[in-house]
C-alpha cells in the first residue's frame, strides 16, 4: 500500500460557519461621523467550500472570479498563485476564508481574509483582499504576532476621501466562537480612522441560513449600497474628495 507522506496529507475537513455580524466604521476627521451595519459572513474550508441543497444554493455561491485576479479555476488556487508569488509554500496545509457569498447573483467583499496554516498546522501567513466600489481588488500579506496584529503600509485607494497613504494596524486573529476584527489607518496629522467587525459563530443549517437571508435580503447588495449612501452623506457635509489614482498592482507584504 502506498501511503501520503504526512507533510503533504491534507487536513480533515473544517465545516463551514456562518458569522452573524455588526460592523462599525468610526471617522475622526475632518468630521466626526460613525456608521454601523448588520450583516452576517461565512467561514469556509478553501478546499471544501459548502455547497448547499439545489433550493438554496441561491443564498450562498462562492466563485473565483470573485477573488484576485478572478481568472484562477479555484479561490485556492488563485491564493496559493498570490503565496507563490511571495515566496510562501503552505505545502497542502489548511486554509479558512472569511467573506460574503454571492448571494441571488451578487456578491461585494470590502474585505476577505485568508488564514493560512502549513501543513503542520500553525499559522504561516493572512492575506488580506480588499476591494474598492470601483471594482479593483489588491491583497497584503500579513505576518501576524502572537496577538494576531499586524501593521502594513497602505497601498490601494479605497474610499474618495483618504489618499493613499499611512498604513493599517490590523488586529485579525483566527475566529473560534466569537468574530472579533479591527482595521485602523493611521495617517500623518490625522487621528485613526478605524473599522471593527462583532459577530457569534453559528452553525450551518437550513434553517439559519433562511432565517439570515430573510433578516438581510441581498445581503451583499446592501453593503455595497450603504458603502455608496454613506459616501454621498460625507461629500454633502463637506469632505473634501481625494483625486483616484491609478490601481497599483504590486501587493505589500509586513
Amino acid at each position: 500500500m502506498v501511503t501520503v507522506p504526512s507533510a503533504r496529507r491534507r487536513p480533515s475537513p473544517a465545516p463551514p460557519v456562518v458569522y452573524p455580524c455588526t460592523i462599525t466604521h468610526v471617522r475622526r476627521a475632518p468630521r466626526r461621523y460613525a456608521l454601523r451595519h448588520r450583516t452576517y459572513l461565512w467561514l469556509v474550508d478553501l478546499d471544501h467550500l459548502p455547497v448547499l441543497p439545489r433550493p438554496l444554493r441561491p443564498l450562498a455561491r462562492f466563485r473565483a472570479r470573485d477573488h484576485f485576479t478572478g481568472r484562477a479555476p479555484s479561490i485556492r488556487a488563485a491564493l496559493d498563485g498570490f503565496l507563490g508569488e511571495h515566496g510562501v509554500d503552505l505545502r497542502g496545509g489548511r486554509t479558512l476564508m472569511l467573506a460574503h457569498a454571492r448571494v441571488l447573483g451578487y456578491v461585494f467583499n470590502p474585505l476577505t481574509l485568508y488564514w493560512c496554516h502549513g501543513a503542520d498546522g500553525a499559522l504561516r501567513c493572512v492575506v488580506a483582499e480588499v476591494h474598492n466600489t470601483y471594482g479593483q481588488r489588491h491583497a497584503y500579506l500579513l505576518h501576524p504576532d502572537a496577538a494576531g496584529t499586524a501593521t502594513v503600509g497602505k497601498d490601494f485607494h479605497v474610499s474618495p476621501f483618504h489618499p493613499v497613504d499611512g498604513h493599517y494596524e490590523m488586529r485579525l486573529p483566527l475566529p473560534e466562537e466569537r468574530l472579533r476584527l479591527s482595521v485602523r489607518l493611521q495617517r500623518p496629522g490625522s487621528p485613526p480612522f478605524t473599522a471593527s467587525v462583532r459577530g457569534t459563530r453559528r452553525d450551518v443549517s437550513a434553517s439559519v441560513l433562511l432565517c439570515l437571508a430573510l433578516r438581510h435580503p441581498w445581503s451583499t447588495l446592501m453593503v455595497s449600497a450603504a458603502i455608496r449612501f454613506h459616501g454621498i452623506r460625507l461629500f454633502l457635509r463637506g469632505l473634501p474628495v481625494q483625486p483616484r489614482p491609478g490601481h497599483r498592482t504590486s501587493e505589500r507584504a509586513s
